[in-house]
């Protein structure tokens, strides 16, 4: 390999030669384009990659609040609200495509009732739903158990 300056930059197969500060070898260049690549990636990691691991987290963690929720019949609203209680925010968007699936999947029945002079259609778990959501707690506990031995650590 050719140097920036004559004698300054050596092959790598040529033997490290005791240098002076200034020699630029293969060594300190690679080394050099090493750090700062790490750097650099270190800096530009995707900015809303929490945003998007949080989200995935939640996905799974909102069908079994709206399982366990549903426990007794509630509507829409209600339900929502019942969620934000428990610090579970979920916009509309969301709740009533997930609502609308878990019935779809045979875990909830719903009704369309009168109530206060408007309809509102009522949603509770269903014989499958109450299978379901009883596996999944005791698949959450065995989650949470061994999360928190990993965390202790």
């Amino acid at each position: 390999m050719r140097g920036l300056e004559k004698g300054t930059f050596r092959s790598s197969k040529s033997p490290p030669k005791k240098s002076s500060k200034k020699d630029l070898t293969i060594y300190t260049v690679c080394r050099t384009v090493c750090v700062v690549q790490w750097v650099m990636h270190s800096m530009t990691i995707e900015p809303n990659l929490f945003e998007n691991i949080r989200m995935e987290l939640r996905r799974g963690s909102l069908i079994l609040a709206v399982l366990a929720q549903l426990r007794t019949e509630q509507y829409g609203y209600t339900l929502r609200k019942a969620l934000s209680e428990h610090g579970m925010e979920i916009d509309e968007g969301t709740l009533y495509p997930l609502l609308r699936r878990l019935e779809s999947q045979g875990l909830l029945v719903s009704e369309w009732r009168e109530e206060d002079k408007r309809n509102k259609r009522f949603y509770v778990l269903s014989a499958d739903g109450k299978t379901i959501l009883k596996q999944l707690l005791a698949e959450w506990k065995s989650i949470d158990s061994s999360l928190n031995g990993i965390f202790r650590r």
